[in-house]
C-alpha cells in the first residue's frame, strides 16, 4: 500500500514551498469550470479571510458539502487536492463532508493521483509542475517523490479511479 502524507509546510519563509503556484496566478475561472464538470462549486474567499472548511488552516483550501473554498493565495495543489477528495466520493456522501473528507488511505491515494491528472486541465499548471509543487509543499511518498509514486507505485489509486470511471 502506498504511504502518503499531506500537509502544509512548516518551514521558514524563503523555503521551496513559497514557490508553489497559487490560485491567484491562474485565476478562479478555469478551476471553477473544471470543478463544475464534476458537480462541485468553487467559492473565492476574500484575501485575509479564514477559509471555511479548511483542514490545515492558513492558505489551504476548504471543503463543505460540494463546495470548495479557496483564496488567491491558496496553492493550486491544495485546491485540487480538496476538490478531488469530493470527486472520489459518491455524491450522496459529499453532502456530509465538512472539513475532513476521509480517513481512508485508498481514497487519499486516489485523491493524490486524480489531482495530478486534473492539473493537466489547468493552463499554466500541468501535472509535471503540480508534482513539483506537491514535493515543495511536503507531500511524502515511500519512493521519495511524487513523480516516482505517480509513475511507479500508484496502481491501487489507478484501479480505484478506474472502477469509478474517474480516469
Amino acid at each position: 500500500m502506498t504511504t502518503t502524507s499531506v500537509g502544509a509546510s512548516t518551514e521558514s519563509c524563503g523555503d521551496p514551498a513559497d514557490a508553489v503556484i497559487r490560485v491567484g496566478e491562474i485565476g478562479f475561472d478555469t478551476p471553477r469550470a473544471l470543478l463544475a464538470r464534476h458537480g462541485l462549486t468553487l467559492v473565492a474567499v476574500a484575501d485575509g479571510e479564514a477559509i471555511p472548511g479548511s483542514y490545515w488552516g492558513d492558505t489551504e483550501a476548504g471543503i463543505i458539502g460540494s463546495t470548495v473554498y479557496a483564496r488567491a493565495d491558496t496553492p493550486v495543489h491544495s485546491l485540487l487536492h480538496e476538490a478531488c477528495h469530493l470527486i472520489v466520493l459518491p455524491e450522496d456522501k459529499r453532502a456530509l463532508v465538512h472539513t475532513d473528507a476521509t480517513d481512508s488511505i485508498e481514497e487519499e491515494d486516489a485523491t493524490c493521483y486524480l489531482q495530478i491528472v486534473l492539473a493537466d486541465q489547468l493552463p499554466g499548471v500541468g501535472s509535471a509542475r503540480l508534482m513539483e509543487d506537491m514535493d515543495r509543499w511536503g507531500y511524502t511518498y515511500r519512493l521519495g517523490s511524487t513523480r516516482a509514486w505517480f509513475e511507479q507505485d500508484a496502481t491501487e489509486a489507478q484501479a480505484f479511479l478506474r472502477e469509478r470511471g474517474l480516469i
